[in-house]
């Protein structure tokens, strides 16, 4: 089947974004470019933008979250209007309760996490890097072992 990794495009905070990511996630990034290193005659990069991410991929479970900066030629990013949202599936009240605390600190909470009206434990918010997220646990989903 195929498996659908979420992108994020920042406004020159990428890095510290996904280290923000990684502190709740835990991991270790798997790639991490930046500019400079794609910088030749065909591509020049500014001073400005050389320290900037052109790519930074963190595993998560089965996905892979990844993030750049925007370069300043392409525009500015309208983070708050971005009204995507990247639903995290947590294995446990715990691990739901871990990762909706960690990564919406600083944020702006939508939803609360606690039980919901369709029987699953949820809760909506957006990091102080202007994402949107969803953290939900299905007590359905897990097996129990008799």
């Amino acid at each position: 089947m195929a498996r659908i990794d979420p992108s994020i495009n920042f406004n020159g905070n990428a890095e510290e974004a996904f280290h923000f990511y990684k502190s709740a996630f835990g991991g270790e990034f798997t790639r991490l470019v930046r500019l400079k290193d794609l910088a030749s005659p065909e591509f020049p990069v500014a001073e400005s933008e050389a320290h900037k991410i052109m790519h930074i991929a963190l595993p998560i479970g089965q996905n892979i979250l990844i993030g750049n900066d925007v370069p300043e030629g392409m525009g500015p990013v309208n983070e708050n209007e971005n009204r995507s949202k990247i639903a995290i599936s947590a294995e446990s009240r715990e691990e739901a309760d871990k990762l909706f605390s960690g990564l919406s600190a600083g944020g702006n909470i939508e939803v609360p996490i606690g039980d919901s009206p369709w029987g699953t434990y949820f809760g909506m918010f957006r990091d102080k890097f202007g994402i949107e997220w969803m953290v939900d646990f299905d007590p359905k989903s897990q097996s129990t072992v008799q």
